[in-house]
């Protein structure tokens, strides 16, 4: 039940934006799935990959699917697994996460894709790509399937402990991916509380509504909503911590779950109740289609210099198909850029305290001016690579072709 929107809201999917980096090795059914997935994006939806993990097995699934030779790969000596945490990013730097944002930060990946734990690719992404100037804390973006058009939730379990002024940027981050993925020019805001007046809530949630009410660029923010009304429809991005908005998340995908079951049963229970169900057949497949999590390609991690779509941990091949889709989707429509400018407009002094940005900006005025080096910068090692060839913080990695061996770990 997250990231991907109806087809009619769609971002048009244009030429362009580097090879989406899809990390191979995460997930529960990594990488058999996860490559088969792939391929299915690049025959459906034309989206240019780049596969990233053990290159012999990636080889070799390729070839049973008839793709060897056409998806490059890019070697990675080691994998995240699902029961590892947070640290696990700094336990494996050289991990097919790790590699794959190492290509984002390069330029040779547009976006990342990956089903891995949600802790060690969070921390991964924010440890080598690093939040963008002035941005508190990240947050996850998931999209839910409302009427009469979907609901942009966040954050889904990003940032459990925020600050008022964190909720303010979620806001802003959800106006931008609102805007982008739904093509929404003015989304409406509203913040989850327990109730819908101004007084409801904690000092975070009052504090936060008085900051929004009381007027961001860029920001139409159209007060509390309450947990009954994340379906309604009523907003179209809806702000909360992530302890909350992941709790609220799992609490719909269950009732979900338990609803189509308990209709599943109720259409096959009698000979009638079948020929019913196959007389509303297309409708039935219509909904199931919108409810299914497999269509919606995961959570996208916002606020970073790169943009990441987090897969959940039980993705088939359908649901890889559709995150690499979202991700093709919102690297063409400039989606970093697009969080960039929203949050710089909302960065006030009404916040009463510093921000990340503010920090680096006091500390850039106190130092001695000093040409940045091609590390600081973010650039390539000045000693020059081939083409294909990486030298990141897991060390040397290279685009793998046909029928080659992977490169010896140095």
């Amino acid at each position: 039940m997250t990231g991907r929107s109806e087809p009619s809201y769609r971002t048009a999917r244009r030429a362009g934006p580097a090879p989406v980096a899809v990390d191979t090795m995460g997930g529960d059914h990594g990488p058999d799935e996860i490559i088969t997935g792939a391929v299915a994006a690049v025959r459906e939806h034309g989206v240019r990959l780049v596969l990233v993990g053990q290159a012999p097995r990636i080889r070799a699934r390729l070839d049973r699917l008839g793709m060897a030779g056409k998806i490059p790969i890019v070697h990675a000596d080691e994998a995240l697994s699902m029961d590892e945490g947070a640290l696990a990013s700094w336990r494996k730097p050289r991990s097919s996460v790790a590699i794959a944002c190492h290509l984002v930060k390069q330029g040779r990946a547009s976006a990342l894709v990956s089903a891995g734990t949600t802790a060690g690719v969070v921390a991964t992404a924010r440890l080598r790509l690093k939040g963008q100037q002035g941005v508190m804390r990240p947050a996850i973006a998931v999209t839910l399937p409302t009427r009469p058009r979907p609901t942009v939730l966040l954050d889904a379990g990003a940032t459990a402990d925020v600050k008022p002024e964190t909720l303010v940027q979620f806001a802003a981050f959800g106006t931008a991916y609102a805007q982008v993925r739904l093509g929404l020019p003015r989304p409406r805001v509203g913040l989850l509380n327990i109730g819908a007046e101004p007084g409801k809530g904690d000092k975070v949630t009052k504090r936060a509504y008085e900051l929004l009410a009381g007027g961001q660029p860029g920001i139409e923010f159209a007060g509390n909503v309450e947990g009954d009304g994340l379906l309604s429809g009523a907003v179209d991005v809806v702000v909360t911590d992530g302890f909350t908005g992941n709790v609220a998340l799992k609490t719909l995908e269950g009732a979900m779950r338990m609803a189509s079951a308990e209709v599943r049963a109720a259409l096959t229970a009698t000979r009638t109740a079948r020929v019913g169900a196959l007389l509303q057949r297309r409708r039935l497949l219509g909904l199931r289609e919108r409810f299914d999590s497999e269509t919606y390609g995961g959570g996208v991690l916002l606020g970073l210099n790169g943009t990441v779509v987090i897969a959940h941990g039980a993705s088939h091949a359908r649901a890889i198909a559709s995150a690499c889709a979202l991700a093709h989707d919102l690297a063409a429509g400039h989606i970093v850029e697009k969080v960039r400018e929203q949050v710089a407009a909302t960065r006030t002094s009404r916040f009463g305290r510093w921000t990340h940005s503010d920090r680096d900006d006091k500390d850039k005025a106190a130092e001695p001016s000093a040409e940045p080096s091609a590390a600081d910068a973010g650039g390539d090692d000045p000693a020059g690579k081939a083409p294909g060839e990486e030298a990141g913080e897991g060390g040397r990695h290279e685009l793998v072709a046909e029928g080659q061996e992977p490169p010896a770990s140095p």
